[in-house]
């Protein structure tokens, strides 16, 4: 996600945001609840659909097709309402060598999928797409998927608030009235927006495919919903590629407040380097003395906004951007452009990094609400668990605990959300825990899922094995020319795991300012508005 206040240093930093796109998520008290108890009479008008594939758009490749299937709102009550889920393929090149389907998801909650056949398509290597059909879908309420909305306006979608005393109230006020309007418009729909659900759909999907098995590549969130259907749907598992992994275990407020407490290990390593580099920086010749530089850059900041690019920054406005210190160049490039600033010297205008756009298939052509990412976030961080706090004075406990413990975010993190406020999710959360074999792939300076993330899945899958990338900086491993993708290839194509965890370093070049994987936007959490 980009944040609008911060946007000159992602520019200056050559980070895709520093706002976090996909991590780790919270404190889960998850209960266990039964595979799947839905009788297949039922439900056979979902699983036996033909679909209706097409071509997505007159200028897309003309192997690109979609379809929209159908699949129950409540899965407890196949006959009632129901919600569409867009589809797309592109077959295998090989019918000789075709295994089945894999499907694919960039991960969110709230990021489309649809397109994702066509731009990791030249990501991936030749034999994989000689086996598989590549599958993108538009999870449920997002996209082209029964899009919902929650009629929020600019100041509603501003998420990111620090903790202060004296704005705590209208912070709670903010959080009250996001999850009033959500249900107000989409109290019928948001309950049922949950990880769980859709994983159902992925199996209507794998249904309608006729395929007996599924395999899986899921990004961020994407490593949920992959470890939620092996836990379903354990036969119905092929191979599983979980790229840059949450943590079951802190589904959903610790996925926020993991981001906090990875960036302060992030923050001295970056420390570290700079220091290192004083001659080309200024920002300092030991690591502490490049601390001191960029806190004082906050509390001037604070007196008095620091005026970049045009752009007005407070010191919650420099901290927001925690993400940046997980790419130790762009950070120093970034934090020295700042200090002149501060010191009156005019920096340069932002680069833009240039994205092409994400086409939107003809057939499928509804209006997606504006708000569409952040209604579909909070639905299923908000009902996929019902972990978070009812008490508005336990986010404040929290979030000045978590100042003081994490600096850099610790606030941000803990300060009081929607999801205080939200109606339960027609379910509790799943509990993972099995023996299902699937391969995680980790970065071990990923700002989005950090590095703690992966290995908490890994515990929960214990059949897993995991790949981790030592020195590896950026969100989303497999399809970067990364060392893991030998073994990540061998496990698709050939289905073996490796004997054993596997641990491989980045080259200097992949180490440094490696942009990520183009995943889409959003990534995760609902984009950061301007607040002024």
């Amino acid at each position: 996600m980009r944040s609008r206040r911060i946007a000159p240093l992602v520019a200056i930093s050559a980070l895709a945001t520093l706002v976090p796109a996909l991590t780790p998520a919270a404190a889960s008290a998850a209960a266990s609840v039964p595979r799947q108890t839905i009788s297949a009479e039922p439900m056979k008008p979902y699983t036996q659909q033909k679909p209706r594939w097409k071509r997505c758009q007159a200028d897309a490749p003309a192997n690109y097709q979609c379809a929209t299937l159908k699949v129950p709102l409540d899965y407890s009550r196949p006959g009632g309402r129901k919600l569409d889920v867009a589809v797309s393929r592109i077959k295998a090149t090989s019918p000789q060598k075709r295994r089945g389907a894999l499907l694919l998801n960039p991960g969110g909650p709230g990021g489309p999928g649809l397109d994702m056949p066509l731009w990791m398509g030249p990501e991936l290597p030749t034999a994989v797409k000689e086996q598989y059909d590549l599958i993108g879908f538009d999870p449920r309420g997002v996209g082209q998927s029964s899009p919902v909305s929650c009629g929020l306006n600019g100041d509603e979608l501003n998420w990111q608030r620090p903790y202060k005393a004296a704005t705590f109230d209208k912070d709670v006020r903010w959080a009250r009235t996001v999850a009033a309007k959500c249900r107000a418009k989409g109290g019928g729909v948001l309950p049922h927006l949950t990880t769980r659900n859709t994983a159902r759909d992925m199996d209507v999907i794998r249904a309608v495919l006729g395929e007996k098995k599924i395999s899986y590549l899921g990004y961020s969130y994407g490593t949920y919903l992959g470890a939620v259907y092996t836990q379903m749907f354990p036969k119905r598992t092929d191979r599983f590629v979980l790229d840059s992994a949450v943590d079951p275990q802190r589904i959903w407020r610790g996925m926020i407040q993991v981001w906090a407490e990875g960036a302060e290990p992030a923050f001295e390593r970056w420390s570290t380097w700079t220091a290192e580099r004083h001659a080309t920086y200024g920002l300092g010749d030991t690591p502490a003395k490049v601390g001191k530089t960029y806190w004082d850059l906050v509390a001037q900041a604070d007196r008095k906004p620091i005026d970049f690019q045009g752009t007005l920054l407070t010191g919650d406005d420099i901290r927001v951007g925690r993400a940046m210190f997980f790419d130790v160049k762009g950070a120093a490039e970034a934090i020295a452009e700042l200090k002149k600033a501060a010191e009156g010297t005019p920096s340069p205008a932002p680069s833009r990094r240039s994205t092409s756009p994400r086409p939107v298939p003809p057939s499928f052509a509804r209006a997606v609400p504006s708000d569409n990412s952040d209604a579909a976030f909070w639905a299923v961080a908000c009902a996929d668990t019902r972990s978070w706090p009812r008490d508005p004075e336990q986010y404040r406990r929290d979030a000045i605990r978590d100042k003081a413990r994490y600096p850099l975010y610790g606030d941000f993190a803990s300060n009081i959300k929607p999801c205080a406020f939200w109606t339960n999710g027609s379910e509790p959360a799943t509990k993972v825990d099995n023996t299902v074999g699937v391969l995680i792939l980790q970065n071990e300076w990923d700002s989005q899922t950090p590095l703690v993330g992966g290995q908490g899945l890994h515990r929960t899958l214990r059949g897993s094995r995991m790949v981790t990338v030592l020195g590896g900086q950026g969100h989303g491993v497999y399809g970067s020319k990364s060392c893991a993708d030998k073994t990540a290839t061998a496990y698709l194509t050939t289905g073996r795991l490796p004997a054993a965890d596997v641990t491989c370093r980045a080259t200097p070049a992949q180490a440094q300012n490696r942009p990520d994987l183009p995943l889409p936007t959003p990534q995760g959490l609902p984009q950061q508005q301007d607040r002024s």
